[in-house]
């Protein structure tokens, strides 16, 4: 049998750790970043999981490589639009691997 636990009218300690998000604790490495990359601010880590999240939000500026299956920054952003994208995407990414160096 189990034991009755007493209300004492504290709150309990958490008994499971928080989830994990992927590259929660990471941040994109610009030391690491994907060879297609266009040069500019905006760029690709190689820690892209190839979600497809950067080329759907802006579509303008992100390609997938084919050939490595990642992501990477086709074009920099012109407009304002288009680094408002380009930000979206950064924070949607689910790993991380986008950075923006502000070049």
């Amino acid at each position: 049998m189990s034991a009755k636990r007493e209300n004492t009218g504290k709150p309990r300690a958490a008994t499971r750790a928080a989830p994990t998000i992927l590259g929660s604790n990471d941040l994109p490495d610009r030391n690491d970043k994907v060879k297609e990359n266009f040069p500019g601010a905006y760029y690709v880590d190689s820690s892209c999981i190839d979600c497809d999240v950067c080329r759907d939000t802006a579509p303008e500026n992100f390609k997938r490589s084919d050939e490595n299956s990642y992501s990477f920054v086709y074009k920099q952003p012109e407009t304002d639009e288009e680094r408002a994208q380009c930000e979206e995407a950064v924070l949607c990414c689910p790993v991380e691997a986008i950075g923006n160096d502000g070049d």
